[in-house]
């Protein structure tokens, strides 16, 4: 005895624009995010090794990273700067932002005096959070010798 009529429900087939519109936006996000962490990665800075230094794998969104070239060229964003531009563009975020962070770069073989121009310009500006990037050192050279 059949007292109902079977009704069959077909399948819906799978919609592919949706699926296409979020890998074309997954694609975008990370093109951007790559040439955002590419940014800084460009420079022609080689940071000194340090047994505990670290690849920083992640960036923090407010992090300034300051270059300093082996000439003692300030790079901020692949843009130069010397030490009065510098310290008028810190100073104006610090207004913004107290606790900013800054993260220096500096070249292995920069002259030092280069390295506290920066340092010094940054406590001018009210910077107090101030982070020196290093790198692992390579397996067949040892981090505290000298080249």
């Amino acid at each position: 005895m059949n007292f109902r009529k079977q009704h069959s429900i077909e399948p819906s087939p799978m919609q592919l624009a949706p699926l296409v519109d979020v890998l074309f936006l997954l694609v975008i996000f990370f093109a951007v995010t790559f040439q955002y962490a590419k940014e800084e990665q460009v420079m022609d800075v080689s940071v000194p090794a340090a047994e505990e230094g670290k690849e920083k794998e992640s960036r923090n969104v407010g992090e300034i990273i300051i270059n300093i070239k082996k000439d003692g060229e300030i790079l901020v964003n692949g843009q130069k700067f010397n030490t009065d531009e510098l310290l008028v563009k810190l100073k104006n975020i610090v207004s913004l932002y107290k606790d900013q962070a800054v993260i220096l770069r500096g070249d292995e073989i920069v002259n030092y005096q280069h390295v506290i121009r920066v340092l010094d310009t940054c406590q001018k500006a009210g910077i107090w959070n101030i982070a020196f990037a290093t790198r692992k050192p390579d397996a067949d050279q040892p981090a505290s010798t000298p080249k």
